[in-house]
């Protein structure tokens, strides 16, 4: 038998409340995708202003981070001709991004879920992604 850490919905909750606070602090309406450990969607906030476009690539680059245990941003780099990962995007019916944006998060070395961002640039997007990472790591451990 397995037991399996996942982020909860009010652990969703506190992904999307420091994502949006940097995404507002920069200027960038953001789309924010929330995923547990599996890649299967917890919550989801399009902040006003959010492309339309962007809300399945937010949940597309969460649920590439929560599967591949890595970021999106990594994946872009072994995903260039001649790199071990060459074409991997394009598997899964495309469902796995290789811009910036989504971040696996780890509790006690443990991929517990992912957060994916998109609207503005890729650095933009990875940026608040790793804001709402940082915020749910420090909420958890003051929490502990």
């Amino acid at each position: 038998m397995l037991t399996i850490k996942r982020l909860s919905l009010d652990d969703a909750r506190v992904l999307i409340a420091g994502t949006r606070q940097r995404a507002e602090e920069i200027g960038v309406p953001m789309c924010i995708a929330v995923a547990d450990e599996s890649g299967q969607l917890v919550a989801f906030e399009r902040m006003d202003g959010g492309k339309i476009t962007s809300t399945i690539i937010a949940q597309d680059k969460a649920y590439t981070a929560a599967g591949a245990k890595r970021t999106t941003e990594s994946y872009g780099e072994v995903s260039q001709p001649g790199k071990p990962g060459y074409g991997i995007n394009t598997a899964i019916g495309g469902r796995l991004l290789i811009v910036g944006g989504g971040i696996p998060i780890l509790v006690d070395g443990d991929v517990v879920g992912a957060v994916g961002v998109s609207s503005g640039t890729p650095a933009q997007d990875a940026d608040c992604a790793q804001a709402g990472v940082d915020h749910f790591l420090a909420m958890s451990a003051s929490s502990r």
